[in-house]
């Protein structure tokens, strides 16, 4: 398991900026500069530029949308409560396409034409990996709100981190010991194929073999596909329980076709929510998933014990009890994970108060800062619960939910501890250089 230290989530400036004595001498002795007054008062009254790399078109539109929408209630609460070190948030926004060349491009965009401080936002998991190596090459912070083990992996870089949503292998830990010991031990897995579904595949059958099941058949499907029927007939007749998590605009298709097939005989089903993010559980053809279970990042219904600090985040995010958007019933929100954007720009915040943050200079001092951090209380600024962060693999950890479909709605059965979620650390990106 990781070392993790648990003071206080707020770090101080001193302790998060320890051992940077250097660079502050540094920017001290510029401060005699003819100029250096003039420019840091310029700079105060600068809005802090956020670079958001969104999915408005492509596969990853839904999550785009809901993201934009977490994103702006995030930047108008903290602009209502002063902004970040008395200067307001700005938020430039670029589509990606949900494409892995656009990504980088767009991570230069921010760089070099925006003049962002920082690039945020990006959700699927091939958009990461293409944009990571070149927010590396510019040296422009990149926090990533997906859910792949890209991070933590240390297949990425320094200036890339996850501070505000957790990662598949954290979540399929904390997972496989409900499925085994309570729908069965034969699983037959059908995911996405690219790297978030290669996550699935791997890390969950590693950690179902763990308790004594086992995954009888990996059935990947690519991502654009719009019809599935002709690959059920490759689950074998043995399974237990049928592992779902896909993704994009033909998820409602998935499920009811794999309804059809099945009818009334179906075995267990375990789906992680991504298979129905954004969709309305009362859909015709759902109703098959009774009595299934459901992972979920943020449970999408307001449960019996809901906590002030949700009650209000749906407030400011627009989302009804339902999950769906307050003005339109029917407008379902992608609410197991756009809370990762509230979030992060949140512990944005927090590093860029802690590190004293004035420009683009002080990227490494934010990084490092972050990096400080720990214990993530539950709060409003963090309504989905209480998470620790590990500086050394930029990635957070957190409760995993999960749900059971009960009367056509998601009814939690099961909260995870967040020990549940750790495992040993694979990289330690503080030792890398900047």
């Amino acid at each position: 398991m990781p070392i993790i230290k648990k003071p206080s989530r707020l770090v101080t400036r001193r302790s998060a900026l320890k051992g940077l004595a250097v660079g502050t001498g540094a920017v001290a002795a510029a401060g005699t500069l003819p100029g250096f007054v003039r420019y840091s008062q310029a700079q105060s009254s600068e809005p802090i530029r956020i670079g958001f790399q969104v999915h408005r078109t492509g596969i990853g539109a839904a999550y785009g949308r809901w993201y934009d929408r977490t994103t702006q209630a995030a930047t108008k609460a903290i602009n209502d409560a002063g902004g970040i070190n008395g200067r307001p948030v700005e938020i430039i926004a670029e589509d990606d396409g949900t494409d892995p060349k656009r990504g980088a491009e767009v991570v230069e965009k921010f760089a070099s034409q925006h003049n962002c401080d920082l690039a945020f936002g990006t959700l699927f998991s091939h958009v990461v990996f293409g944009s990571a190596p070149r927010a590396g090459e510019l040296k422009i912070p990149y926090f990533v709100v997906s859910e792949g083990h890209h991070v933590a992996s240390g297949k990425l870089n320094r200036y890339t981190l996850q501070p505000g949503i957790t990662d598949v292998k954290s979540q399929v830990q904390a997972m496989a010991p409900f499925v085994s010991d309570n729908l069965g031990k034969k699983v037959t897995m059908i995911y996405p194929d690219f790297a978030f579904g290669h996550d699935h595949r791997d890390y969950f059958s590693a950690a179902l073999e763990q308790q004594g099941g086992e995954v009888i058949a990996k059935i990947a499907i690519p991502p654009t596909e719009s019809s599935f029927t002709k690959y059920f007939p490759k689950i074998p007749r043995d399974t237990e329980v049928i592992y779902h998590v896909m993704v994009g605009p033909a998820v409602l298709t998935f499920v009811k076709e794999m309804g059809e097939f099945y009818g009334p005989n179906k075995p267990e089903i375990f789906g992680f929510i991504d298979s129905l993010e954004a969709v309305d559980m009362a859909s015709p053809g759902l109703e098959f998933l009774e009595g299934s279970y459901f992972w979920e990042g943020n449970p999408r219904y307001a449960q019996k014990d809901q906590s002030t600090y949700d009650k209000d985040y749906r407030a400011a995010v627009g989302v009804d009890d339902n999950g769906a958007s307050v003005s339109d019933p029917k407008d379902v929100s992608t609410y197991s994970h756009m809370f990762g954007c509230w979030e992060t720009l949140y512990t944005i915040k927090d590093g860029m108060e802690a590190a004293g943050y004035k420009g683009p200079e002080d990227r490494t001092k934010l990084i490092e800062a972050v990096e400080s951090i720990t214990d993530i209380p539950h709060s409003a600024e963090h309504p989905q619960g209480a998470k620790i962060f590990n500086g050394k693999t930029h990635q957070v950890f957190g409760h995993q939910y999960i749900s059971k479909v009960k009367d056509g709605k998601l009814e939690l059965a099961h909260t995870t501890s967040i020990e549940d979620t750790l495992y040993d650390d694979e990289v330690d990106y503080t030792t890398q250089p900047f």
